[in-house]
């Protein structure tokens, strides 16, 4: 039946009779889809190396294989049983096909020898690399690691979504071949999310908090990896409660403008934003700027966003990989899409710089301001996990009471000297109308 099915469709169009479903259920490393690549294709892009079969040709990136036999000569010497590493191979031989479906692509020009050759030399490369930089002042020696620049382009190149390997592999490899003498840790996620720890959102946080194996293994490669350290230790209801409907809301100075006060928290997940106010309170707004009167503001509660010259790239990745892999999930496109919301301007960037909710070293706010526009371009979410904030923040917004005193505020309470100014012009004014009263008064 299936046969002569074939034949009808052969009848009408001449396509391969060999094509195999597109999405593998392990399917974990993809192509970054192609509208996303042509925003900035740089950011996708290895700089020095190439780690598994979708950069493997290219020219550019031929240096580093030197290297790559380098660590891998270096890696059999730490070897006590030399027989234990015929047996990764065998392994690796025997999940040929299951790692062939990790990947989106399938590379049927690359066979089954070929393949398993390239897996077998990335992953002890990377292996070596960790270990290494685990105890850099041993190898004072070694390019790599003495050559900064060198260094974090690896680490850059490691993160991006199409230079990936399946991280199961990695592991095997770290629990049955790496010599205990040289372990550091039990866990192979142990070593590797202290690889990338000036990845995470909170650098000095991330890297001295205790480490939780259950946050990060699931994790299926580097990129996904990454993307955990940038969830909450424990979803919350509210980040689980995804709406099927994704608001806008206004930008950081019109809601600074109605009263809503932008302030920096510590020792919260970068996605853990809030919206605090009182019910009866937040009526007077005015009254917030006066000192121990913060139960009257209206608060917008961030944990902040460092940007540097790699954050943009590690965003951009991650997002690719939500597009493709959480679609349901995408728990770091709803924050770079709340973010890209509240900044259209280099003063809605500037205000936030000003609050220090966002620090950056870009040069400039206006290139600060681009970053972000430009992070949300083409990419897709039908579902929110910021859409109670967003509504709150737009009921907030709507209500023409307290955006007239958010005004208010803003042109006579907006600092503590300027609140204090217009509290004693006040007083003068009722002590003037009174005194004139009393005149008056008299006179009649």
């Amino acid at each position: 039946m299936a046969s002569s099915v074939e034949d009808h469709i052969q009848q009408i169009i001449n396509i391969p009779d060999n094509i195999e479903p597109s999405h593998w259920p392990q399917c974990c490393i993809y192509k970054v889809p192609a509208t996303l690549l042509n925003v900035k294709e740089e950011a996708y892009t290895p700089l020095i190396i190439s780690i598994g079969p979708i950069h493997h040709n290219n020219e550019r990136l031929e240096e580093m294989q030197e290297y790559k036999h380098r660590y891998f000569h270096y890696f059999w010497n730490r070897l006590d049983k030399k027989s234990d590493f015929m047996n990764y191979k065998v392994f690796l031989q025997q999940e040929e096909q299951k790692i062939r479906r990790c990947y989106q692509k399938k590379f049927t020009d690359i066979n089954s020898e070929q393949l398993v050759d390239m897996i077998l030399l990335d992953s002890v490369f990377i292996m070596e690399l960790f270990l290494r930089e685990n105890k850099k002042w041993e190898h004072k020696d070694d390019y790599i690691i003495t050559q900064l620049c060198v260094s974090k382009s690896i680490q850059r190149d490691l993160l991006l979504l199409e230079n990936q390997l399946p991280i199961y592999v990695l592991e095997k490899l770290y629990d049955t071949i790496v010599p205990s003498k040289v372990k550091k840790h039990n866990w192979f996620l142990k070593l590797a999310h202290e690889y990338f720890a000036s990845c995470y959102p909170h650098h000095k946080e991330s890297s001295e908090r205790k480490f939780e194996a259950k946050k990060w293994e699931k994790s299926r490669h580097f990129t996904d990896l990454i993307r955990y350290s940038y969830l909450p230790m424990k979803l919350k209801n509210q980040y689980n409660d995804f709406h099927k409907e994704c608001l806008m809301v206004r930008t950081a100075t019109k809601l600074n403008e109605a009263g809503i006060s932008f302030e920096k928290v510590h020792n919260r997940s970068l996605l853990d934003i809030k919206f605090e106010k009182k019910p009866l309170l937040s009526w007077f707004l005015c009254l917030g700027c006066l000192p121990c009167c913060k139960c009257f503001k209206a608060r917008f509660l961030f944990p902040q966003l460092k940007v540097d010259h790699a954050t943009e790239c590690v965003l951009r990745n991650i997002v690719a990989f939500e597009q493709c892999h959480y679609p349901d999930e995408p728990y770091i496109c709803n924050y770079v899409s709340l973010i890209d919301s509240l900044i259209h301007t280099e003063e809605d960037a500037e205000l936030l710089v000003e609050k220090e909710v966002i620090v950056h070293d870009l040069g400039s706010n206006e290139e600060l301001t681009s970053l972000v526009n430009n992070l949300c371009k083409h990419v897709v979410t039908n579902s929110s996990c910021y859409y109670q904030l967003m509504e709150d923040l737009n009921e907030h917004y709507n209500s023409e009471w307290k955006r007239a005193m958010g005004t208010l505020r803003w042109v006579y309470f907006r600092d503590p000297w300027r609140s204090s100014s217009t509290i004693i012009g006040i007083v003068v004014l009722i002590f003037t109308i009174f005194n004139f009263r009393r005149v008056v008064g008299l006179m009649f």
